[in-house]
């Protein structure tokens, strides 16, 4: 009787598994040595050790590159679960984009036998197949970029995600923009930072009780409500957000602010009246589109009266950043656009607006973002239990994005007041008719 002796099963070595292929096919196409550490879905490791790990669970991922070989192709995976980072995101993504950029500098020159061997290598590891469908998460709009009907199916995608998700996310003053740090010791969080902001804006607007202030694109009311509560003022807010209006109008009922607020659910090409002594808009304006902000502008003017206030603040790119990007685009926040800050004010000031002052508030976006990242990862099971992994997923690797967009400076934010002049060019900022100075805006114990 003969019998077969089994071959011995080969142990998993430093080149042994997908992850050396797949880590030398990287660099191949990068140019260059891959700053990363990567594991394979087989267990197999390769890459220096002190690097990022970058996981890859399944041959999908590998597919997804294949198909869309750049940002959104590696967030796709990444939502799916397909793809993931272990550590510090923030600082995965910091390497890994520092790798793109160095290869855009210096692009590879591949042989008719490196291009080969990559087939080679992508088909052994299972990287050729039908293209995975996108994740569930991504926005599909139809119609005319920044048409009515278009531009009320982006806000919707991004803004009515719910409620419930928000007041998760945000601190108490439900402010989805960019803080004011003014402190740092113990106690002060984002909340202090937001209602620094809120002050701030206020006193440039120079709001005084019966101040009639328009605050277009109102979000959950924070600017409306502050300026109507500690300011008394009379604000009109307007929103495209239906779930937005709901809730502010609900706060304004629970505060008594009934005399004081109007809110409105209207496009802001539909904005009717004028004669506004302030004019606000936060991080809305980035949502109109390049070609429709000249006519944004035009109606910044038109609303606030001669001598009137305008604030802006805006997100800006660098000159040579994109600004948002191709992931931002399909899973966050459709048609977004943002612009140099210097094109923005000179916007302004074709409109008929005089910028009076500028103040870049970059350094204060990325305590912001990182306070809300915080909380997601805090809160992490209560995410998941109300929009599922995947959504939870895209706003994770949204907030860990953006903050490192603002710390790297592609993207900056900033508040721009502007005054509508009289005919006689009067403002009323101080140091004409009214002695003064700017210091008022910062000096603590100010009077109404």
């Amino acid at each position: 009787m003969t019998s077969t002796r089994r071959a011995p099963v080969a142990q998993a070595g430093p080149r042994a598994g997908a992850a050396h292929p797949l880590h030398a096919l990287a660099g191949q196409l990068l140019g260059g040595r891959l700053p990363l550490r990567l594991r394979a879905w087989d267990g197999s490791v390769a890459g220096p050790e002190d690097a990022p790990v970058v996981v890859i669970r399944d041959r999908r991922a590998l597919r997804r590159l294949v198909w869309q070989p750049d940002e959104l192709g590696l967030a796709q995976a990444y939502i799916t679960g397909e793809l993931d980072i272990e550590g510090d995101l923030a600082d995965g993504l910091r390497t890994l984009g520092r790798a793109v950029r160095d290869r855009g500098s210096r692009p590879p020159r591949l042989t008719a036998g490196d291009r080969v061997r990559a087939v080679r290598t992508a088909v052994r590891l299972g990287a050729v197949g039908v293209r995975p469908p996108a994740p569930a998460a991504q926005a599909r709009l139809t119609g005319s970029v920044h048409s009515r009907a278009r531009d009320r199916a982006a806000i919707s995608h991004h803004y009515d995600l719910s409620n419930d998700f928000y007041a998760l996310l945000l601190d108490g003053t439900m402010a989805y923009s960019c803080g004011y740090w003014t402190r740092d010791e113990p106690g002060y969080g984002p909340a202090d930072a937001q209602r620094d902001k809120l002050e701030l804006i206020c006193r440039k607007l120079a709001l005084r009780p019966g101040a009639r202030l328009l605050d277009i694109g109102c979000g959950w009311g924070s600017l409306t409500l502050y300026a109507a509560e500690e300011f008394k003022a009379r604000v009109t807010a307007v929103t495209l957000a239906a779930e937005q209006a709901e809730y502010v109008r609900a706060q304004v009922g629970a505060r008594g602010l009934e005399e004081l607020v109007e809110v409105r659910l209207c496009d802001y090409r539909d904005i009717e009246g004028g004669g506004y002594d302030a004019v606000s808009t936060v991080e809305m304006g980035e949502h109109v589109g390049d070609a429709e902000y000249p006519a944004f502008t035009a109606l910044l003017h038109a609303m606030a009266r001669p001598g009137g206030r305008v604030l802006v603040q805006q997100m800006s790119r660098s000159a040579t950043a994109p600004g948002g990007g191709a992931f931002i685009e399909s899973y966050i926040a459709p048609d977004m656009h943002m612009r140099p800050l210097g094109d923005t004010v000179s916007l302004l000031e074709g409109a008929g607006l005089e910028v009076r002052a500028v103040e870049a508030m970059r350094e204060h976006y990325v305590r912001t973002i990182r306070a809300w990242h915080r909380t997601l990862e805090e809160r992490w099971d209560e995410f998941t239990a109300l929009v599922g992994v995947q959504t939870a997923r895209v706003w994770r690797l949204y907030l860990a994005g953006s903050a490192l967009a603002f710390e790297e400076r592609r993207m900056g934010v900033d508040q721009i007041l502007a005054v509508r002049p009289t005919a006689t060019g009067e403002s009323g900022m101080p140091g004409g008719d009214r002695p003064g100075t700017l210091r008022e805006w910062y000096e603590d114990g100010v009077e109404r």
